[in-house]
């Protein structure tokens, strides 16, 4: 009579004897699930396991979307002040730098070409304190052009000074660090200055604040002076000339496909740097911390398939007198492999559906998640003031999520396989034996 309802259930599709990951399968698996009061400590493990792989996907998404976030935020602050294409010439200076310029913004692709003078100065105040700074002599209309900065500008929109080189545009952390306000002098010393009979004398010339700029990077706010171009000229003995043309692109991650069109529109003898060369340490510095972080978070979804492992070890040995009863109607040591790995795969999915929405709900509110936490800590996380991020960024990445999605169920797969098979390798009278 066994065999006559062993044969019944397969023809069935749900007896021992059924097709691979049969309804019979899927039944008992779900069933080993569910503890009875007895089993409650295997339940709580399954538990832990869960929580444990929830909270680990949910983590790697949210820390990879804050971080790129971060790398967005800087990118585009970086990029908003600097060319992403650095024209320097081979042949001598540019002394035709308008017409020149003109040919290059006029190339598919590039939406402002700004020619440049450049020098490295000491800035000071009358009041006292001084410090190191970059100028960068542009032209009045060029500067407005550069959103990052023209936006930032207080008092807001005013360039009359800058426009009539009367004065000049400084940051707001160099202001702050000089003690300088808007119609304050502050002095430049150039160490190339006046060719003497007794030497290179320094120059020294004080100009009038036209106006502070807040970039959100203390690197530039602390360190940038903006200059008209042509006074720019005449401080650095440049008359006539410029040291380089930055240009601007629409897409600046296809870089490479418009060099050979800038080339040409030069006519002349150039050398090309783009902003990925520019900034390569930087940049190259955040991919690393990128990728330790990801692989110092992969350990929590580890040690939550670890247990799964310990609580499937335990189910086995618990289940010893089930697994025999299986094999005596006839289920092979396939369906009953089957059946285990079926019951820790299903942890491991549902955990990492539950992380993965627990992390894009988090991600969604960041910053209704950073209010939070600072209120009940009673401090301010990710301050404006040092950050200079109005909110905290969070920029989910599809391809990125996919890899942490299956980086869970592969750690969560392989950690049923060795519990699934050593109760495969059971047979009937060993399974007693656990009894």
């Amino acid at each position: 009579m066994a065999e006559a309802a062993v044969d019944r259930s397969s023809k069935s599709g749900l007896g021992p004897a059924g097709k691979p990951f049969s309804t019979f399968e899927r039944l008992v698996a779900w069933r080993y699930l569910r503890a009875r009061r007895k089993e409650a400590f295997i339940s709580v493990i399954a538990g832990f396991s869960f929580v444990g792989i929830m909270l680990g996907v949910a983590t790697l998404i949210i820390v990879m979307a804050v971080m790129n976030g971060f790398r967005t935020e800087l990118v585009s602050r970086i990029l908003g002040i600097n060319g992403h294409m650095i024209v320097q010439p081979s042949d001598g200076p540019f002394t035709d730098y308008p017409d020149l310029a003109s040919r290059l913004a006029a190339v598919p692709g590039i939406k402002m070409a700004l020619p440049l003078v450049e020098g490295q100065v000491l800035a000071s105040a009358q009041a006292g304190g001084s410090t190191g700074a970059l100028v960068r002599g542009v032209r009045a209309e060029d500067l407005g052009k550069l959103k990052m900065v023209s936006e930032s500008i207080k008092p807001p929109g005013d360039m009359v000074g800058f426009a009539s080189g009367q004065g000049v545009m400084i940051g707001t952390r160099m202001a702050d660090q000089l003690g300088l306000r808007v119609g304050d002098l502050i002095t430049l010393t150039s160490p190339d200055g006046d060719i003497t009979p007794m030497g290179v004398s320094p120059r020294v010339k004080s100009y009038k604040i036209s106006g502070l700029f807040e970039i959100g990077m203390s690197e530039y706010d602390s360190s940038i002076i903006f200059m008209p171009l042509e006074e720019a000229q005449l401080y650095f003995n440049a008359e006539g000339l410029v040291q380089s043309i930055e240009l601007f692109v629409d897409h600046p991650d296809d870089i490479d496909a418009l060099k050979p069109k800038v080339e040409a529109a030069a006519g002349r003898q150039i050398a090309i740097t783009d902003w990925r060369q520019r900034n390569q340490t930087f940049f190259s510095a955040l991919q690393v911390e990128r990728n330790v972080m990801f692989m110092i978070l992969t350990l929590i979804v580890l040690v939550a398939a670890l247990n799964i492992i310990s609580g499937l070890i335990m189910l086995v040995k618990d289940k010893g007198s089930d697994i025999a009863i299986l094999r005596t109607m006839g289920a092979s040591a396939g369906a009953i492999m089957r059946i285990f790995f079926m019951t820790g795969a299903a942890i491991g999915i549902v955990g990492t559906i539950a992380g993965v929405l627990l992390g894009v709900l988090v991600c969604v509110n960041i910053e209704s998640v950073r209010q939070f936490f600072s209120w009940v800590s009673g401090t301010v996380l990710f301050n404006p003031q040092v950050y200079f991020l109005s909110q905290l960024p969070a920029e989910m990445d599809l391809s990125e999520t996919i890899s942490i999605v299956a980086m869970a169920l592969t750690l969560s797969f392989i950690a049923t396989i060795f519990p699934a098979w050593r109760a495969s390798r059971l047979d009937p009278v060993q399974a007693l034996r656990y009894e």
